[in-house]
C-alpha cells in the first residue's frame, strides 16, 4: 500500500516553492505599482491624476467682428508624490536635465518630505518637455491635463483683455472683470473692440511714444452714439502671454487709459464754455478782455500765448485762452460748474467694464481758485476713458451714453447734459480750433476734424513741474455729423526739432494720424472742403503736414 504522507524532504521542497511563488507575486505587484506611479501617481492618492476635476474650458474672447483675441489651450503640468519617491536627489537632478532653471536643492527637499502627498514640480509643460520627463522613467511623478489661457494677437488690446493666472483665474482687464462668466465656459464673450482700429491706434501711439520720448501714453476711440469703445490702448503695451514674467512695478502693467488719472489741461475749456452757454451765463456774441492776466484769490492766471485783444467764446476756445475761460467760469459760478462736471460723470470712476477703473482726484473744496483752475483743466485729475466719455456730448447732440467694452446688445444708460444747439455751437468752435487755432496739426483732408489741445504742467511735490507736461488732444469727427471721439494723452513729451512740448506739436498730430488711418475702416466718407485754385486743398493731409513740421 502506498504511503499517505510525503517525506520530510518532499515537504521542505514544497514550502520552498510556495515561498518563492509568493515572493515573485510580491515583486510583481511592487513593479506594477511602481510603473503606475511613474505615470499616474500613487494609488493611495486616488491615482492623484484621476482625483483632479476635469479642466473647464474658459470661454473665448472675440472682437466685435468675431476675431479671436483670447482662447484656452490644453497643457500638462507635472506633479510628484514624495511618499512614492525612493531617491529625491536623483529625481530632482534628473528633472533638472529637462528644466535647467530648476532649483535642485529646493526640489530635493520638497521631494524628501514624506509628510506631503502632493507637490507641483512644473506647470504648463510643452509637449516636448512632457515627453522628455516620460523618457526619464522616474518614480512618483504624474501629469495633470490643464487649460491654459493664450492670446494669439500678442500685445493687441493687451490692457483691455488683461490676463489669467496659472489656475485659470482672471487677474486683470476683462479677464478679471468677467471672470465668473468666462470661467463657466460657453459662448465667446464679444467685445466692442474692432481689431483693425485697435491695431491702428496702438501703432500710432507707439510711434508717438518713440518720436516724442514719452514716459507713457493712452489712446481711445469711442462711438459717441452708443458708448461703444472701438479701441483702447495704453503705452507701454503688455503681452498677456508673458504678463507673469513682469515685475509688480513694471510700467507695462498699468492701464493708463482707464486705471490712471491725469490733469489734462485745456481740453476742459470747451466744457466750461458749453456750461456757460447752456445756462445763459454767456452768449456766443459776448467778448472778454483777455489782454491782462486775471488775479483770483491772490494767484495770477495768464495766457501762454496772449491774444492781446477782446475775444469771443469761439476765439477763447480756438486760441486756448486761460484768462477768457476763467472769466467765463466766474460768470458761470462754482455751483453750476460742479453740476455739469458731476452730470458728465467726472466726479466718479468710469463705469467701463474693466478692472481697476480709477476714481478721479478732486479738490478738497471748490473755492474760487479751484473753480478757476478746473475751468481750464488744472486741479482735477480724471482717467482718459472718463474724459473721452464726457467729451462725447459734443458728438452726440448733448447726450451722454455710458461707455462700454462689452458687445452684449444691451442699451446703455444715456442722459442729456447740454442742449443740442449748445453742443452744435461748441462743435463749431472745436472745428475752428483745428482750422485756425492750436489744433491745426490734427487736420486731415476730407474728415472734418474738430478738437481741442490740452497742455498741463505735471504735478510734483509742492506744486507743478516747470519742464514736464501732460499733453492731450480730444477730437470728434466728422464735425458736420459727428460719430466718433478720439483722445490721445502723452505723458511728458520732450522737445524736438522745430517743435515744442505742448499738445499742438505732439498729441494733435498723433490724433490726426489715427483718424487718417481709422476713418476708412469706420466707413466715414471723405468730404473735401474749399479748394484754392493755386494752392490746392485748404486742408492738407497729415502725411503732407508731417514733412513740413
Amino acid at each position: 500500500m502506498s504511503n499517505l504522507f510525503s517525506s520530510p524532504a518532499d515537504g521542505s521542497s514544497l514550502r520552498t516553492k510556495l515561498v518563492s511563488l509568493a515572493m515573485c507575486l510580491g515583486f510583481g505587484v511592487i513593479a506594477t505599482k511602481a510603473g503606475m506611479v511613474a505615470v499616474n501617481g500613487p494609488k493611495g492618492e486616488a491615482g492623484v491624476a484621476r482625483a483632479f476635476a476635469e479642466p473647464v474650458q474658459r470661454a473665448d474672447i472675440v472682437d466685435r467682428n468675431g476675431e479671436l483675441l483670447a482662447t484656452s489651450v490644453a497643457v500638462y503640468s507635472l506633479f510628484a508624490d514624495p511618499r512614492a519617491i525612493w531617491d529625491p536627489a536623483d529625481v530632482a537632478t534628473s528633472l533638472a536635465s529637462v528644466f535647467p532653471d530648476l532649483d535642485v536643492d529646493e526640489l530635493t527637499a520638497d521631494l524628501g518630505n514624506r509628510d506631503r502627498a502632493f507637490i507641483w514640480v512644473r506647470r504648463g509643460l510643452t509637449p516636448r518637455q512632457r515627453q522628455a520627463v516620460y523618457d526619464l522613467g522616474l518614480e512618483g511623478l504624474g501629469f495633470r491635463e490643464e487649460s491654459r489661457r493664450a492670446y494669439p494677437r500678442g500685445t493687441l488690446a493687451g490692457h483691455v483683455l488683461g490676463y489669467a493666472g496659472t489656475d485659470g483665474q482672471g487677474l486683470a482687464g476683462v479677464e478679471y472683470a468677467r471672470d465668473a462668466e468666462l470661467a463657466d465656459g460657453g459662448a465667446p464673450l464679444k467685445l466692442t473692440i474692432d481689431s483693425n482700429v485697435q491695431f491702428a491706434l496702438e501703432a500710432e501711439l507707439s510711434a508717438a511714444a518713440g518720436e516724442y520720448d514719452v514716459e507713457g501714453g493712452a489712446g481711445i476711440v469711442l462711438n459717441a452714439r452708443n458708448g461703444e469703445v472701438m479701441a483702447l490702448a495704453s503705452w507701454p503695451p503688455i503681452d498677456p502671454n508673458r504678463a507673469h514674467e513682469l515685475s509688480l512695478d513694471d510700467p507695462a502693467r498699468l492701464n493708463r487709459a482707464s486705471g490712471a488719472v491725469f490733469e489734462l489741461g485745456s481740453v476742459f475749456k470747451p466744457i466750461t464754455v458749453a456750461a456757460g452757454l447752456d445756462t445763459g451765463a454767456i452768449r456766443p456774441s459776448d467778448t472778454f478782455d483777455v489782454r491782462e492776466p486775471v488775479v483770483i484769490s491772490g494767484r495770477t492766471i495768464h495766457d501762454t500765448h496772449p491774444i492781446g485783444r477782446h475775444a469771443t467764446p469761439m476765439e477763447i476756445v480756438s486760441e486756448s485762452s486761460n484768462i477768457g475761460t476763467v472769466k467765463i467760469a466766474v460768470m458761470l459760478g462754482a455751483r453750476r460748474q460742479q453740476e455739469i462736471l458731476a452730470n458728465l460723470g467726472l466726479f466718479e470712476r468710469s463705469p467701463i467694464e474693466l478692472a481697476g477703473s480709477a476714481s478721479p482726484i478732486l479738490p478738497a473744496q471748490f473755492d474760487d481758485i479751484h473753480a478757476a483752475t478746473i475751468a481750464y483743466g488744472h486741479g482735477i485729475a480724471v482717467s482718459p476713458i472718463a474724459f473721452a466719455s464726457a467729451f462725447s456730448i459734443f458728438a452726440n447732440g448733448g447726450e451722454l451714453v455710458d461707455p462700454t467694452i462689452i458687445a452684449d446688445g444691451k442699451r446703455r444708460r444715456s442722459r442729456r447734459v447740454i442742449s443740442a444747439p449748445t453742443a452744435a455751437l461748441v462743435t463749431a468752435m472745436l472745428r475752428d480750433a483745428v482750422l485756425n487755432g492750436t489744433g491745426e496739426h490734427a487736420a486731415v483732408a476730407g474728415y472734418r476734424v474738430a478738437g481741442k489741445t490740452g497742455t498741463a504742467e505735471k504735478p510734483v511735490p509742492g506744486g507743478y513741474s516747470d519742464d514736464a507736461n501732460m499733453a492731450s488732444f480730444a477730437a470728434i469727427f466728422p464735425a458736420d455729423s459727428p460719430d466718433y471721439v478720439v483722445l490721445i494723452v502723452l505723458d511728458d513729451p520732450k522737445d524736438g526739432a522745430a517743435r515744442g512740448r505742448t499738445a499742438a506739436w505732439n498729441a494733435a498730430p498723433t490724433v490726426g494720424r489715427v483718424i487718417e488711418r481709422i476713418a476708412p475702416m469706420l466707413g466715414v466718407e471723405p468730404k473735401f472742403e474749399q479748394v484754392d485754385p493755386v494752392e490746392g486743398p485748404m486742408v492738407r493731409s497729415v502725411s503732407e503736414r508731417r514733412s513740413s513740421l
